[in-house]
């Protein structure tokens, strides 16, 4: 097995890595609160039901992108911060097989 370090990881390639997974957790959260809306929606009838879909489509539609650009930029702060740090600590340890 080989010890290989991490010196640096490029900004936008962690950006868009975190965007990707952050937007899948967006995806997820957007279909529980649509599930959610809809059914406490349907507890207050008729009025209530659309009001729960119209929330629903929203959530499922906004989540994702909201999630997915904050993702995004968490990347790249966390790719910046990690290039500094590593230049002091001498990078991230891996073994390769």
């Amino acid at each position: 097995m080989a010890t290989h370090y991490i010196n640096k990881i490029g900004v936008l390639s962690l950006g868009k890595i975190f965007g990707a997974l952050y937007g899948i957790i967006g995806l997820i959260a957007g279909a529980l609160m649509t599930l959610m809306s809809l059914r406490m929606g349907s507890l207050m009838g008729n009025e209530g039901a659309l009001v729960g879909l119209l929330f629903g489509v929203g959530s499922i539609i906004a989540l994702p992108i909201f999630y997915g650009v904050l993702g995004f930029v968490s990347g790249i702060i966390t790719a910046l911060i990690f290039n500094v740090v590593a230049g002091f600590a001498g990078g991230l340890e891996i073994e390769l097989d």
